[in-house]
């Protein structure tokens, strides 16, 4: 049993029944990662995912734009806790460890960060089980520099060690060092930039196009991929991001026409004044949740 597992405790996400958010028939698990180690601006990731599950009680269970009630199919919730003193790599690696456990253990897990070098074991654990997993990137910042701040594992680091791994697709980008653009070009990595995206030089289809139909998918959210004007509370906020059903048209496109397998929501740093980007945090996630469902699959 999950409760068993070390450093794992049970959180109730949406405000559920019991008989929905049993391990034994759930058929989701939420795993929730209050990681924060390498941010590099405003801090305070380590609070999304508690954020998340207090937006989360808020969130309407009938999904009208699907039709359905998401939450029908379970969503079982797993906390991991982290010790300050503990190094790096060693979060990593109980990160990785637990969702083997929970992939292991028949589940499909969505991640909630924490900062976005929670996505690199969380891939690993992917790729274990997909061995010809692709990653696509909804993201602001390419996070393809070789290390920051003297680490390999920054968050502004976390899809060039991904690129080891797995090819990717990022969406959504509009800020990328020279050092990065260099890598990309060289790499042949697609990268679809907000601006293109949003004016319309870029499509859905120019997208799907970027992403190999028979090749199992791992979906990362980075928050800040949205536009601050609608999520603000992110740890690096980037001007000219795409609204909510322009992120939903593509993410719901992706989802509905390639294999996702594995999905994290992360950088979420909520703010004092305001629960706007921990609401949409919880709704993108139950939205994900629907589109794996039929009839869509």
């Amino acid at each position: 049993m999950t409760r068993d597992w070390p450093r794992l405790s049970e959180w109730n996400a949406y405000d559920l029944a019991p008989s929905l958010r049993d391990w034994e028939t759930a058929t989701f698990a939420l795993l929730l990662l209050p990681y924060e180690r390498t941010t590099t601006y405003l801090r305070g990731t380590r609070r999304g995912p508690e954020a998340f599950l207090n937006a989360s009680q808020q969130v309407e269970l009938y999904d009208v734009e699907l039709g359905i009630s998401p939450c029908r199919a379970g969503i079982y919730a797993a906390r991991l806790e982290f010790e300050e003193d503990v190094p790096i790599e060693e979060c990593l690696s109980r990160i990785r460890g637990a969702a083997a456990q929970l992939l292991n253990s028949g589940k499909r897990v969505i991640a909630i960060g924490g900062e976005h070098t929670v996505t690199l074991p969380l891939v690993e654990a992917h790729k274990a089980s997909y061995p010809d997993l692709q990653v696509v990137q909804f993201d602001a910042h390419a996070d393809l520099r070789d290390e920051f701040e003297g680490s390999p594992f920054n968050h502004a680091c976390v899809m060039r060690r991904i690129h080891a791994l797995a090819p990717h697709v990022g969406i959504g980008i509009r800020s990328v060092s020279q050092e990065e653009a260099a890598f990309s070009r060289s790499e042949n990595i697609p990268l679809f930039l907000a601006r293109d995206l949003v004016r319309g030089a870029c499509t859905v289809d120019d997208v799907l196009r970027a992403i190999h139909p028979e090749r199992p998918v791992y979906l990362t959210i980075d928050l800040d991929c949205f536009d601050p004007s609608e999520a603000p509370g992110v740890g690096t906020p980037e001007p000219g991001g795409l609204s909510w059903y322009a992120a939903l048209e593509l993410l719901e496109a992706v989802i509905r026409q390639r294999q996702v397998v594995g999905a994290d929501v992360v950088e979420l740093r909520p703010l004092a004044d305001s629960a706007a980007t921990e609401f949409l945090a919880a709704k993108l996630v139950y939205r994900i949740i629907g589109l794996f469902q039929e009839p869509f699959r």
